[in-house]
């Protein structure tokens, strides 16, 4: 453990903050005064004073919150984001104990007022074959020459009745219908040839999600909505009737491919997605490069985890993406991913990091 960084981070805080096995061999000489606390919420409101009163703060993991930071810190906008983030690099791969310091140190709370939702995606990973069949019969589309003509006018049924003159791939169609949700993934062929397909354009049409009209209908219990339930209801029902069900989302994405490089996918900041530490947010509301303390609980849908609290950094947005507590966290790549991201629909608090004005406080 750098223990002299405890110390100095230490001193801007109270103590208790700062807990750790050992103590600090060391104090600082020109500690940070206390940033100040807002108003004693209602018993309704969520508005934590100061980061000893965040939910999961205590137990979050501080380490890796830091590694993610630090690796995309470097797309944030303001002068005083991007002296916190120099700050941040200065240093190697901090300890948990550390890390929490350092964000309590070099940050004060903005609660966003309200309640929202959390949702969650993911890069999946799908089979493809370079020729068509009956089970692969969903051609992977290149934005067309004519995409300007078709944007706004084409929905998702008008461009699949169309013939596929170019086609990078075929898929599955319920699986390229959640490719398209989704914004990028892998696909891999049967020689074990691997490409990553990255998003190009879209009919600039607004997302519209199938699972409440599947629960409308009966097609899925309520509890049952999750990404999951909906890709094998869809694969059951294969042909017509499930092409009809994801017609009713009228937005259509065309794909570019390029190298699988291994890496996860890059977001809207461009830089690649660190799981479970960066999230997509309304552009309008916030800037991308912000840090966020999420807070979500009470899932609707069954199998879910029971709460998701821990920092992310704002590196992507989405169309389904709107208003000022609303956050789509990413998960990662894979199988796993996917399930899990598919059941993420909880209450979400957030609350805005905002750099400490003042001298660094670090050694």
């Amino acid at each position: 453990m750098n223990m002299r960084l405890v110390g100095a981070l230490c001193g801007a805080l109270l103590l208790s903050a700062c807990a750790t096995a050992r103590a600090p061999q060391e104090s600082p000489s020109a500690p940070l005064p206390p940033a100040p606390s807002p108003p004693a919420p209602s018993p309704s409101a969520y508005a934590p004073g100061d980061f000893s009163q965040l939910r999961g703060w205590a137990e979050a993991d501080h380490a890796a919150a830091f590694a993610a930071y630090r690796a995309t810190c470097g797309v944030a906008k303001t002068a005083a984001e991007a002296e916190i983030c120099r700050r941040a690099r200065t240093y190697d791969q901090l300890d948990n104990a550390v890390a929490k310091a350092f964000f309590e140190a070099n940050f004060r709370l903005q609660v966003l007022p309200g309640e929202g939702v959390l949702t969650a995606y993911y890069a999946p990973e799908y089979t493809a074959r370079l020729t068509r069949d009956a089970e692969y019969s969903a051609p992977v589309r290149p934005k067309p020459a004519n995409h300007a003509q078709l944007s706004g006018r084409a929905d998702r049924a008008t461009i699949e009745s169309a013939p596929a003159t170019e086609v990078l791939a075929w898929m599955r169609p319920e699986e390229l219908f959640f490719l398209q949700i989704q914004g990028s993934g892998v696909l891999t062929f049967p020689d074990g040839g691997r490409v990553k397909a990255l998003f190009a354009a879209h009919n600039d049409l607004p997302f519209s999600g199938v699972a409440n009209p599947m629960r409308d209908r009966g097609l899925l219990k309520a509890d049952n909505t999750s990404g999951e339930a909906i890709r094998a209801w869809l694969a059951e029902h294969r042909g017509p009737e499930a092409d009809a069900i994801m017609q009713l989302n009228r937005r259509y994405v065309w794909f570019r491919f390029e190298a699988d490089d291994g890496l996860h996918p890059v977001g809207a900041a461009g830089v690649p997605l660190p799981p479970d530490h960066a999230i997509a947010v309304d552009l309008s509301r916030h800037q991308l490069g912000q840090l966020f303390w999420i807070d979500a609980e009470a899932p609707i849908l069954s199998g879910a985890f029971p709460t998701y609290r821990n920092l992310a950094m704002a590196l992507d947005t989405g169309g389904a993406i709107k208003g000022e507590v609303r956050a789509d966290l990413y998960l990662g790549s894979g199988p796993e991913a996917g399930v899990e991201a598919g059941r993420v629909r909880h209450t979400l608090h957030m609350v805005r990091l905002v750099p400490r004005v003042g001298p660094d406080p670090t050694p």
